[in-house]
C-alpha cells in the first residue's frame, strides 16, 4: 500500500475554535497480521506450540497481550490467536507452520487485510466512547488490554497503550470510512488526522 492509498487520505485537521487539537489520528500500515488458531478443544496444544515457535508466553485469556521478539501476541479469542508482526516477514507463515502443524491448528496471513488506527490525545478516550459502548476507566479497561467491540455492525480490536493512546484495528475494507467516523466524533475536542503514518511514524 503506498502513501497515496492510506486510508486516511482526504481527512484533514480541524482545530477547535480556541486553537486546540486534542485528538491526534494516525493511520498505519501494517507490515505482518498473522492469525493463528485452533478448535474446541485445541487450545491447550496451540498455546505450546505458539509458546514453542515464538519463545513466549502466549496470553492466558482473551483481551490479553504478550510482547515477543516477532511482535504483538493478542488473544484474540477463546481458540485463536494475533501475531502483530513489528517487521515484515514473507516467510512468518511457514516458519510458525514448522512448529504448528495441521492437527494442532492453522496459520494464515492477513497482513493485507488489516489497517492499524492509532487515536492519542488527551481527548481520546472521550471521543472513542461515543462510538463503543465500553468502560474506559482504568479499573474496566487496563493498559495493555484490548476489547473486541464495533460500531454499525463494523469490529474493532482495541488496544489500550496508555491512558490517552489507543490503537485501533479494522478491516482494511472499512478503515476509510471508521477513520472517518473517528474524526466526527473527536471534532469538538479539535482533530488532526495524518494519512501517512507508517509502523514507525505515529505524529
Amino acid at each position: 500500500m503506498s502513501d497515496a492509498t492510506i486510508p486516511a487520505s482526504g481527512h484533514t485537521a480541524h482545530p477547535t475554535h480556541q486553537g486546540l487539537v486534542q485528538v491526534h489520528i494516525t493511520a498505519q500500515r501494517l507490515p505482518s497480521v498473522t492469525l493463528i488458531s485452533t478448535w474446541g478443544g485445541g487450545i491447550e496444544a496451540l498455546a505450546q506450540a505458539v509458546h514453542r515457535a515464538l519463545g513466549c508466553t502466549p496470553p492466558a485469556r482473551t483481551g490479553e497481550t504478550a510482547e515477543c521478539a516477532q511482535g504483538l501476541l493478542m488473544r484474540s479469542g477463546p481458540l485463536e490467536f494475533m501475531l502483530i508482526g513489528a517487521q515484515a516477514a514473507p516467510d512468518r507463515v511457514a516458519q510458525l507452520r514448522a512448529h504448528i502443524p495441521a492437527d494442532t491448528g492453522s496459520v494464515l496471513d492477513l497482513s493485507h487485510a488489516r489497517v492499524r488506527v492509532r487515536v492519542q490525545g488527551v481527548k481520546a478516550a472521550d471521543a472513542l466512547s461515543k462510538l463503543y459502548a465500553l468502560d474506559f476507566r482504568p479499573a474496566a479497561f487496563a493498559v495493555g488490554d484490548f476489547k473486541l467491540t464495533g460500531h454499525h455492525h463494523i469490529p474493532c480490536t482495541l488496544h489500550r497503550l496508555d491512558a490517552h493512546s489507543f490503537d485501533l484495528y479494522f478491516l482494511s475494507t472499512y478503515a476509510h470510512g471508521q477513520i472517518a467516523a473517528l474524526a466526527d466524533a473527536a471534532l469538538e475536542y479539535g482533530v488532526a488526522v495524518d494519512g501517512h503514518g507508517t509502523t514507525d511514524q505515529v505524529y
